[in-house]
């Protein structure tokens, strides 16, 4: 045989292979485990609250939460292993610039929480506009970052930051998704990348995989998945 037909021949060969792996389904909450279970015990746990705020702010309860689970998950994975003492003693008195990190049940960033505010003045409605206080209100830069830490360690405070930014989302992103499965991939890319990219960045960026639950990573995998994972066990109609 030719040079030609051997690699032909190798080429039929793995292209079965390359798509069975491609196409492989993660199971997550196997991945994850312990991790998993106990953020699904927060939600069992929180469950009266949580629905009650979505419907008060007419936000899907699946939707939304898939879109929250995997930083439940990473919560649970990390809440043991990281000291943020110091790095919320920087944040105070120098800002984000010098620390950024992940607070809470929610794993919100103080800038993501300050973006969030900022734009949360111009939305409709008294109740979403008076969500949280001015920036101006508070008598230094010092009370007001102070003032988020203690948002973020609340889980019921810091939810008020999720709803905030469905409502943005909702505002910004005037798109009619054909199902709910679009909307979460969509919705879980722009919570994971921040919802002030514009659509085509948040399209172009569906499905990179940034997502790890360690304090050093080893492997990354796609938030967006993770989220449509969750969604797809717990609620969907088969």
């Amino acid at each position: 045989m030719t040079f030609r037909t051997n690699v032909l021949i190798l080429v039929i060969i793995l292209i079965p292979l390359t798509v069975s792996s491609s196409g492989q389904e993660q199971y997550y909450d196997e991945l994850f485990g312990n991790d998993w279970k106990e953020a699904l015990q927060f939600l069992e746990k929180n469950d009266s609250w949580i629905r009650e705020a979505l419907k008060k702010h007419e936000l899907s309860y699946p939707v939304t939460v898939s879109i929250v689970f995997p930083e439940l998950v990473r919560y649970s994975a990390l809440r043991d292993k990281l000291e943020t003492t110091m790095l919320k003693t920087l944040y105070r008195n120098l800002g984000a610039d010098y620390a950024d990190f992940s607070i809470g049940v929610f794993q919100v960033k103080p800038s993501f929480a300050e973006k969030i505010r900022e734009e949360s003045r111009s939305l409709s409605g008294w109740r979403m506009r008076n969500m949280f206080r001015k920036s101006s209100s508070y008598k230094n830069i010092r009370e007001y970052r102070s003032a988020i830490i203690a948002d973020l360690e609340d889980p019921v405070s810091e939810f008020n930051y999720i709803i905030a930014f469905f409502k943005i989302c909702e505002k910004y992103f005037s798109v009619e998704f054909p199902d709910e499965e679009t909307k979460i991939i969509f919705l879980a890319t722009a919570y994971n990348t921040g919802s002030w990219k514009s659509k085509e960045e948040i399209e172009k960026m569906t499905g990179m995989k940034f997502y790890n639950t360690k304090l050093f990573s080893t492997e990354n995998y796609s938030y967006a998945d993770v989220s449509l994972f969750w969604y797809k066990k717990y609620f969907q109609i088969n």
